[in-house]
């Protein structure tokens, strides 16, 4: 996830409740946050990365009704990219 938060204090209720969701699907943050920078293209001032055992449950975690409840604070903090990837 790619993001470009415009109203930290609703982000961090985002973080709350995100962290809530992925949590109960057992995935795990690897990257949120930190030092970066754009080396090709446009780059946005933060990055997640989240994993989880496979391909199915990230997307049940997304769709499921804990994420939905965080992407209501999302979508009023900040605007994002998100990609689900099949790993390697």
């Amino acid at each position: 996830m790619r993001i470009d938060v415009h109203d930290m204090e609703t982000y961090k209720s985002y973080i709350a409740a995100d962290t809530h969701a992925v949590s109960k699907y057992e995935g795990w943050f690897v990257v949120r946050g930190g030092r970066h920078e754009g080396v090709h293209g446009q780059a946005r001032s933060r990055n997640v990365l989240v994993a989880f055992k496979d391909y199915e449950t990230a997307l049940a975690c997304y769709h499921s009704p804990e994420y939905q409840a965080a992407l209501a604070f999302r979508t009023r903090a900040a605007v994002a990219e998100v990609i689900a990837i099949r790993g390697a």
